[in-house]
């Protein structure tokens, strides 16, 4: 994507958001469905921060609190049922508007407004290839073989009983003071 960028003349660079630090700072900086994989979250906050001129701005979606919770709880119990066992940390940080508003205050943002909007999204290949596709990591980690993880799928599909998805969003829209 970078490579990309370079080729359509726009200036990227590519960094860890964990110790984000640039030569300028900018007006407003933007982030679509990634804080919630970032774990150090005091860190990408402070960074976030140290990024904007005062009186920059930040806008974001990211899940949520409760961003696909049905899918996630049925993949597990079908897990247990099959004899895996869950991974027992998560791989990202679905935050309530609440928990996420405390740390980026505590980066020192001001005006933070932040929302948890519900999404249904149809999965138009349905439940079985969101397991396999998008919990990948999950099922890596709860060291399911590769040939049983279409069964997996199928079994989660048929739990949930629908190919909507409930996606939670969490839109975010704060201020660094001046």
């Amino acid at each position: 994507m970078i490579d990309a960028a370079h080729a359509n003349g726009v200036d990227a660079l590519l960094v860890d958001a964990t110790d984000m630090h640039f030569d300028q700072e900018f007006d407003a900086a933007f982030s679509n469905a990634a804080l919630h994989w970032m774990l150090d979250k005091n860190a990408v906050a402070g960074g976030i921060f140290r990024s904007l001129k005062p009186g920059g701005r930040f806008a974001g979606e990211m899940g949520g609190e409760g961003n696909l919770a049905r899918l996630r709880e049925a993949l597990d119990e079908i897990l247990v049922i099959r004899g895996y066992s869950p991974p027992s940390e998560a791989t990202n940080w679905y935050a309530s508007a609440e928990d996420f508003a405390d740390i980026y205050e505590a980066a020192g943002f001001d005006h933070i407004d932040a929302r948890l909007i519900d999404r249904p999204t149809p999965l138009d290949h349905g439940v079985a290839a969101w397991v396999t596709t998008f919990r990948k990591g999950w099922l890596d980690r709860a060291g399911v073989p590769e040939e049983e993880r279409g069964a997996i799928g199928a079994a989660v599909a048929e739990r949930v009983g629908t190919n909507v998805a409930v996606y939670v969003r969490l839109h975010v829209i704060m201020r660094k003071p001046n």
